[in-house]
């Protein structure tokens, strides 16, 4: 997966498991993020600096849904959670549950494959401070949508925080207002699809304590509980 300046032109689509769902790579959807995307290409030419395709399984029984692409994890490599702090437990716990193989090295080309899951984002595009507005992440909900209708074996979606909750529970067809986020709550969908939330596994809360590998271990426990 490419982030060096002579591959930059390749399409998400080209490498996502369920092209059908990705946005182009010059999406113009969202005004300020495009004109982040442009400022960051002027920046950092060599960088992915597009739309961040999902990675992962397209026959996954889970779907694991973030936020958006951090400025030096996906937005530079073009994988989901690759390159930053957050990655580091994600695929560390995906490898524990095997739900991955083989070894997790912060690149995209390591070729480490998911087996059963797939990583979406509620926003594909990287928004400034990491902090999408509603109507961007409104706006992006159609390729979320697109996506979790495309995997068609998918039975567990976790959340990975808040915003990503509710961009999910819309996507499932939930009611947001009565739909209850905290760490290890779980909702059903109208199709029988399960909702799990997990405190997202950000520097931030894990150094705060907010968040530690046990507590997101259990989510992955759970979300095997109620795979069948």
């Amino acid at each position: 997966m490419p982030y060096r300046s002579t591959l930059v032109q390749i399409q998400p689509a080209d490498l996502s498991p369920i092209p059908e769902a990705e946005a182009p790579r010059d999406c113009p959807l969202c005004p300020r993020l495009v004109l982040f995307r442009r400022q960051c290409r002027a920046e950092h030419p060599g960088w992915w600096n597009a739309p961040v395709p999902a990675f992962g399984d397209r026959g996954a029984w889970l779907a694991i849904v973030g936020l958006a692409p951090g400025k030096h994890g996906a937005n530079r490599t073009g994988r989901p959670f690759t390159g930053d702090f957050a990655g580091e437990l994600l695929y560390a716990t995906l490898l524990k549950f095997g739900l991955a193989e083989g070894e997790y090295r912060a690149d995209p080309h390591d070729g480490l494959r998911l087996t059963g899951a797939i990583i979406l984002n509620a926003v594909k595009c990287l928004p400034p401070e990491n902090k999408p507005i509603p109507e961007e992440i409104r706006t992006c909900r159609t390729y979320l949508e697109a996506g979790l209708a495309a995997l068609t074996n998918v039975r567990v979606v976790i959340a990975l925080g808040q915003i990503a909750h509710v961009a999910a529970a819309r996507a499932l067809g939930l009611p947001p207002s009565g739909t209850k986020f905290g760490h290890g709550a779980a909702n059903e969908a109208p199709d029988g699809r399960i909702l799990l939330s997990s405190y997202h596994c950000s520097r931030y809360n894990q150094n705060t304590r907010k968040l530690d590998a046990a507590m997101f271990e259990m989510i992955f426990e759970r979300a095997l509980q109620l795979r069948n």
